[in-house]
């Protein structure tokens, strides 16, 4: 269809490391341990959109080409030299993978709701969240019909605004905002600005290929989805300790940064004994009250013996820049911090409305796979297994 080629036109090609880091770290640690788990992905959309008419028959055309991207010689060589802790054999499989489009399944309701499923073997699957986001937001904002009521240039201020307020306030900040962005375009100028304006305090980004093209660090350890699947198959009253113990023997000391609420707070402290306090550099929030959060795991770090201002917390969990400001002034001089920022960098443009979506493993061999976080409200998965696991587990919400 002549309106379907249209929207396809303005898309920019896709490269297979225009994927956030922790998207690969987690593919060679399933590779490592799981290689023959099979899981099922489901996409939310927190809000209910109503999708513009269409966009799912666009969006399987789009992924369709994915089949026939590669990892270029240059890409591969550019990212084995930052990030080395990934071992050979890694790059040399990533090397020869392909995409595979016949793993997604996108169906889009007369009402505009929109369908999309994941399922296939959990390494091989494992890429296509970030991918799949990131697809939905451009194409939905290149056919919803709403247009920025601000200038390029405008956008550009807005940005080094915020890169001169984290700078002057001695914050440091990472974007994080692949998944959401309002564009490919847009995510490359954010990253461009913040370099520029940020000086040291823009200490990265998540997205592998803008951190080889920028030159800059890649940020990114592990999300939600492996403490849920190894709670799947191991067990839900340890999950985090098993999932720590597996992440350090792939690991060793590289990427310590601990993901905290999968199960909530307490549960993970329970498990962040002296052994993995120590071992791991520090902790990331993303989601229940920051100030309640950095109470607790300071507290925690000094019942350990521990000084807490040789760790840090990454604080993840919807910021803009006035609250990153405020938690860092709340953390000085009791903790180090720094603040994993996304739809606020790469999506925050008048007149156009980001979306509020995920996409999350809901089963891994069969078994339902869940995430309890530290807010009631964004629970995910079985219902039945959520009300088991929080009476197991003895949970409350932060």
């Amino acid at each position: 269809m002549k309106e379907d080629n249209a929207i396809l036109s303005k898309l920019p090609e896709r490269q297979l490391l225009d994927n956030d880091l922790y998207k690969f770290t987690m593919m060679w640690f399933i590779m490592t341990h799981f290689p023959d788990a099979i899981v099922r992905y489901e996409f939310v959309d927190r809000k209910n959109h109503k999708y513009p008419a269409g966009l799912g028959r666009i969006l399987k055309k789009r992924i369709e080409t994915f089949k026939n991207i590669k990892l270029s010689k240059q890409h591969r060589d550019a990212f084995q030299k930052k990030c080395s802790y990934l071992p050979n054999l890694f790059f040399d499989f990533l090397e020869g993978y392909r995409l595979d489009p016949t793993e997604v399944s996108i169906f889009q309701e007369n009402d505009g709701r929109l369908r999309v499923n994941i399922e296939g073997y959990w390494y091989r699957t494992v890429l296509w969240e970030i991918i799949l986001m990131s697809e939905i937001s451009e194409i939905n904002n290149l056919m919803s019909g709403e247009k920025p009521t601000i200038s390029l240039i405008d956008r550009h201020e807005r940005n080094i605004k915020k890169a001169t307020l984290l700078k002057m306030n001695a914050v440091q900040c990472v974007d994080f905002g692949t998944r959401r962005r309002e564009s490919f375009a847009n995510q490359k100028s954010v990253i461009s600005d913040f370099m520029m304006y940020g000086g040291d305090y823009f200490i990265g980004t998540s997205n592998v290929l803008f951190g080889i093209e920028h030159g800059i660090k890649i940020i990114g350890t592990y999300a939600h989805e492996v403490i849920s699947g190894v709670a799947a198959l191991f067990g839900y009253s340890h999950a985090n300790k098993h999932m720590m113990e597996k992440w350090v023997e792939t690991f060793g000391g590289n990427l310590g940064i601990a993901l905290t609420d999968t199960f909530g707070l307490d549960a993970f402290l329970a498990d962040f004994d002296a052994k993995y306090a120590r071992l791991f550099d520090g902790v990331r929030h993303d989601s229940g009250d920051p100030k309640k959060f950095a109470d607790k795991v300071i507290e925690h770090y000094k019942k350990l013996g521990i000084d807490p201002m040789s760790k840090t917390i990454v604080f993840s969990d919807g910021l803009n820049i006035d609250t990153a400001i405020e938690l860092a002034e709340y953390c000085r001089g009791k903790i180090k911090v720094s603040f994993g920022i996304g739809t606020h960098l790469t999506n925050d443009i008048p007149g156009i409305t980001p979306l509020n979506i995920v996409i999350k493993l809901f089963m891994i061999n069969g078994k339902p796979v869940i995430k309890l976080s530290d807010v009631e409200g964004k629970h995910v998965g079985d219902s039945e297994t959520i009300i088991v696991v929080k009476k197991m587990i003895n949970y409350k919400p932060l």
